[in-house]
C-alpha cells in the first residue's frame, strides 16, 4: 500500500509516520520509508543519529539514474532527458518493487535498523541555499512521484511517504498516487485548515483521506474534531512519555509504547490494508497520464524540446500482474 501523511508544519506528522513505521516492522512487513518533506526529519525520527540522517542520499541528486533505470527500453521515451516527474511507463519501462534489490534503492536507500526489524529510508534531499532562485521544492519531490508511477505494489506491502507540510503536494500529481492519506490535525481551527483544503481538492480524484486528531488532551478536543472534519475522524493520539523519550534521542523499545497508541497505529493500519480491497488500477494509470500530459502542455514540453504527450502509451495498464523488470 502507498500512504501518505500530511499535515500542517508542527503537527506531529513526522512523529506519527515514524510511529506508524516502527509499527509496520513490529508487525514484520516490508517497509519502504520516504521522506519528502523540505525539512528532513524523518531519519532522526527512526533513531539516525542526527549525523547519519544528514548524509542520505538525495534522491534528486540521482534523478539521471532513475530516470534512465525507469525508461529501460521504452520506445516512446527517446532519452532520459525528455522524462519529466509524471512520465508514466509503458511497454518496455522498468518497474519498482517493494521487496526487490535495484540500482534505484542502491543508490538512494539505505538500511534502518529499528527495534523489531529493517525498513529502506529514502529521502528527496533538503531545499538548500544553492537552489535559491533557481528551483522550487516541486523540482524535489518530482523523484518521489516519478517512482510511484513506476512502482508495483502489492497487498502487505508498504510504501510510507512523510509529506511536505501544508498543501503544496497540490503542485503536482503526487497526491493522487496513495491508496490512503492519513492527515494529522491538531483540534485548532488552524489544525484543520490543511484538512479542509486536502479535503477539497481530493473530492475529485477519488483520493482515500482520513484524519487522525494529534495532541489531544481531552473530551472538548475530541468533540472540535469530531465537529469539523465528522466521519473523516479515524483515531486521535494523545500524550505521549514515549514520544517525548523518543524527541529526546533516548526512546525505549518500541514495545513499550502506551496501549492506547499502539491501537491507534493498528487502526491506520487496518484503514490503508481496507482500501486495498477499492484499487483501481485503471483510473490510477489514468490519473497518471491526466497529469502528465497537463504538465507536458505547461511546461513539459518547452523544457526537454519534446512532444511529451507521445510518452503515453494507451495500452498501459500499471497492474500488480506486470514484471518488476519489463524486458530491456
Amino acid at each position: 500500500m502507498k500512504i501518505a501523511f500530511v499535515g500542517k508544519g508542527g503537527s506531529g506528522k513526522t512523529t506519527l509516520s515514524s510511529l506508524f513505521i516502527r509499527h509496520l516492522a513490529a508487525n514484520e512487513a516490508p517497509v519502504v520509508a520516504v521522506d519528502a518533506d523540505i525539512n528532513q526529519h524523518l531519519g532522526a525520527a527512526l533513531g539516525l543519529p542526527e549525523a547519519e540522517a544528514a548524509v542520505l542520499p538525495a534522491m534528486g541528486a540521482h534523478l539521471p539514474l532513475i530516470k534512465e533505470y525507469l525508461r529501460g527500453s521504452n520506445p516512446r521515451i527517446a532519452s532520459a532527458d525528455t522524462m519529466i516527474k509524471t512520465t508514466p511507463p509503458g511497454e518496455g519501462s522498468r518497474l519498482l518493487r517493494v521487496r526487490e534489490d535495484n540500482p534505484v534503492y542502491e543508490a538512494c536507500a539505505r538500511p534502518v535498523a529499528l527495534d523489531d526489524g529493517e525498513i529502506r529510508l529514502m529521502a528527496t534531499g533538503p531545499f538548500t541555499e544553492s537552489d535559491l532562485g533557481v528551483s522550487c521544492y516541486h523540482s524535489k519531490v518530482g523523484a518521489v512521484e516519478l517512482c510511484l508511477n513506476h512502482l508495483v505494489d502489492g497487498a502487505d506491502e508498504y510504501v510510507v511517504v512523510d509529506m511536505t507540510a501544508g498543501s503544496d503536494s497540490f503542485a503536482s500529481g503526487l497526491f493522487t498516487r496513495f491508496d490512503m492519506t492519513f492527515l494529522v490535525a491538531e483540534p485548532t481551527r488552524k489544525g484543520v485548515s490543511v484538512y479542509r483544503q486536502y479535503k477539497e481538492y481530493a473530492r475529485d480524484f477519488g483520493v482515500a483521506l482520513k484524519v487522525v486528531g494529534n495532541k489531544v488532551q481531552g473530551q472538548d478536543d475530541l468533540d472540535f474534531l469530531r465537529e469539523e472534519v465528522g466521519e473523516d475522524l479515524l483515531v486521535t493520539v494523545g500524550h505521549s512519555d514515549w514520544v517525548r523519550a523518543m524527541e529526546k534521542g533516548r526512546p525505549p523499545r518500541f514495545e513499550l509504547l502506551e496501549a492506547e497508541n499502539r491501537m491507534s497505529l493498528q487502526a491506520l493500519q487496518d484503514a490503508a490494508d481496507d482500501s486495498y480491497a477499492h484499487r483501481d488500477w485503471e483510473r490510477y494509470t489514468r490519473q497518471m497520464v491526466h497529469f502528465h500530459l497537463r504538465n507536458a502542455e505547461s511546461w513539459g514540453n518547452a523544457k526537454t524540446g519534446a512532444d511529451l504527450a507521445a510518452q503515453v502509451d494507451p495500452d498501459f495498464v500499471l497492474t500488480e500482474g506486470l514484471s518488476a523488470v519489463q524486458p530491456a
